[in-house]
This record gives C-alpha cells, sequence and structure tokens, in this order.
C-alpha cells in the first residue's frame, strides 16, 4: 500500500460490510422476482376475473338466476380474497426494506472500519448511490397500487451493485491526501444522494413512455401472441401514464436542487484544493451537461403540450447520470480520476 495512504482499518468491520454489501444484492434480487412475480399474477388475475364475468352472464342468459334473486352491491359466492398478485407485492415491500437495512448496514461498517466517510472511490460511491436510490424507491412508492413498480428500480440497483461488486471492489483502506477534507463527506453524498433519485425519476420516465407507446387496451384478447401483445398485457398492470409523470416530476423536483448543490460545493472543494473553482474538468462538464439536461426538463414538463418530449429529455438526463458514473471515471482521465476505482 502506498505510504500516502497508510493507516488504521478494522478488518473485521470491512469484513462484515462486505457481506452485508453481498446481503443486500442478494435481498434485492429475490424481492425484485417476488414485484415481478406479482405483475405477472396480476394479469392471471385479470384472466379470472373474465372467467367469473362470462360465467355469471351465462347463468343469466340460461335462466339459472333472476333479476330478483340479486341484491344491490352484493355478489353471490365466497367473499373476495387477496389475489396471488397482491399477497406478492405485500410480502416483497418489507423484503426490499430488509435489503435496504443490510445496505445501510453495509456502508456505515466500511465507514467505520476506515474511520472516514465511506465514499472514497468508486466502489463506495456506487453503493451510496443505489442505497439513495432505492431509499428514494420506498418512499415515493410506498402506495400499495405503485409497490410493483420498485422491481424496475431494483433492475438498474441490482446491475449497478454487481458491476461495483465485481469489477470496481476496493479493499477498505484510508484515502489520499487530496480526499482528507469535510467536503469529502458534503460534497459527494450529496451528488450519490441526488443521482440516486434521479434515477428514479429515469425509470418512471421510461414506464411512462412505454405506457404511451403500448396504451391500455382492455378489448386485446389475452390469448393473443406477439411482442407488442406481451408489452401491452405488461402496460396494462403498470399505474396510469400520469401517475408515472407525476413521480418523475416529483423526483426530479427534489434530485435537481440536490444535484445542482453537490456541484456548486464541488466548485468551492476545487477552489480550495486546486485554486479554481471551475476547470472544465471531464467529470465537471457532464456534471454541468446533465444538471442542464434536468434544467430542461423541468421546463419541458411546464410546458403545455410538452409532456411526452419532457419525458425522453428526462430519460437523456438519466442516460447522462450513468455516463457520468461510469465512462468518465473509467475511461476518461481527469482531475476526478485520484480516487482510483
Amino acid at each position: 500500500m502506498n505510504d500516502d495512504v497508510v493507516g488504521y482499518v478494522n478488518e473485521n468491520l470491512a469484513r462484515y460490510s462486505d457481506w452485508f454489501y453481498a446481503t443486500s444484492i442478494t435481498v434485492y434480487v429475490l424481492a425484485m422476482l417476488m414485484f415481478l412475480g406479482a405483475l405477472a399474477a396480476a394479469r392471471y388475475a385479470k384472466l379470472d376475473e373474465h372467467a367469473v364475468e362470462a360465467e355469471l352472464v351465462g347463468a343469466s342468459v340460461g335462466g339459472g338466476s333472476t333479476p330478483g334473486d340479486r341484491v344491490p352491491g352484493r355478489v353471490s359466492g365466497p367473499a373476495p380474497r387477496r389475489s396471488l398478485g397482491e399477497k406478492l407485492a405485500a410480502m416483497a415491500y418489507p423484503v426490499v426494506w430488509v435489503g435496504f437495512v443490510a445496505h445501510l448496514a453495509s456502508i456505515v461498517l466500511r465507514g467505520v472500519a476506515t474511520d472516514r466517510a465511506p465514499w472514497g472511490n468508486m466502489y463506495e460511491f456506487i453503493s451510496l448511490t443505489c442505497v439513495a436510490c432505492v431509499g428514494a424507491g420506498l418512499v415515493v412508492l410506498r402506495k400499495k397500487d405503485a409497490r410493483p413498480l420498485l422491481s424496475f428500480v431494483l433492475v438498474p440497483v441490482v446491475l449497478l451493485m454487481f458491476i461495483g461488486g465485481r469489477y470496481l471492489y476496493t479493499q477498505a483502506a484510508p484515502v489520499v491526501p487530496a480526499l482528507k477534507s469535510y467536503w469529502l463527506a458534503i460534497h459527494v453524498s450529496i451528488i450519490s444522494i441526488a443521482s440516486g433519485v434521479l434515477l428514479v425519476a429515469g425509470v418512471a420516465s421510461i414506464l411512462y413512455l412505454v405506457r404511451n407507446q403500448w396504451p391500455t387496451v382492455g378489448a386485446v384478447d389475452e390469448r393473443s401472441t406477439g411482442f407488442g401483445a406481451a408489452m401491452r398485457r405488461l402496460v396494462d398492470h403498470l399505474p396510469s401514464a400520469d401517475a408515472l409523470d407525476r413521480t418523475a416530476y416529483k423526483c426530479t423536483v427534489i434530485g435537481f436542487p440536490l444535484f445542482g448543490l453537490g456541484i456548486i460545493c464541488g466548485a468551492i472543494w476545487a477552489e480550495a484544493s486546486w485554486g479554481r473553482f471551475w476547470g472544465w474538468d471531464p467529470k465537471e462538464t457532464v456534471s454541468f451537461i446533465a444538471w442542464v439536461i434536468y434544467a430542461a426538463y423541468l421546463h419541458a414538463r411546464a410546458t403545455a403540450g410538452w409532456r411526452n418530449a419532457a419525458a425522453w429529455v428526462n430519460v437523456a438526463g438519466f442516460v447522462a447520470l450513468l455516463f457520468n458514473l461510469f465512462a468518465i471515471n473509467l475511461v476518461v482521465s481527469g482531475l476526478h480520476s485520484y480516487a482510483g476505482l
């Protein structure tokens, strides 16, 4: 190890942190599959509902019942039960919380083990961004009918955490002298939390565009095949386009000012470390571009008739965030490369 970064590290706590990290990924995958199962089960519940309606209509036509036999507001037969999809969604939501708590424990233990803010390299930065994304999803999608959407939020989270743990993992160690500043805790944490919230907004905008591409068509034959028919059946169990648009907007309204504040804090730290507030470093440049894209989204979202175009702008911001997270740090060299992987 470089003498500049030599320091005390609690190896036991660092090992526990790694275990909690792996546990959180496993739990997230389990919850994601349960939510996807809830969406799939919703389709079959709808098929059963159509079958019951057809049976009641047939019985009425065949003389099995008369209008006088029915009581308004009351359906004959057993009391309605919760569908399999509802049960899976109800069970999956607390499972996500378990993964979220394990993920937080991983970050906290990493910080205690190294006696510093636990986001001094790419592995730790991705972990913090992902936990912020899951936390935002748990809050924004807490209503029962919206909870299955957490499956789509967990997809990028699981992928990012797998890449971070498999290819970007770094042994717990003190940071280099250039990062030994209180601005590390302020600047990086704000950027990570803002990025996590904006990732949820991006997922919501993608689903909004999918919803508009394959609008709900209740008359579609459930027996029809093909990609288009499959997509329509899936879309039929998503929240409305308006609900998805509101979710994306709410997350962006929270993440956009936080992201801007993180950029300002980074500029202040740059002045203290490098003697200038802004130097058009690749990381600074792409962060500014992403911020401008989200500003354009909010402007387009407030313009009548631009709702669909605004969603595309938000997706562009989502892509810019991912590009800034990986390509800039791993491919392009700049002043922000000293943190290593």
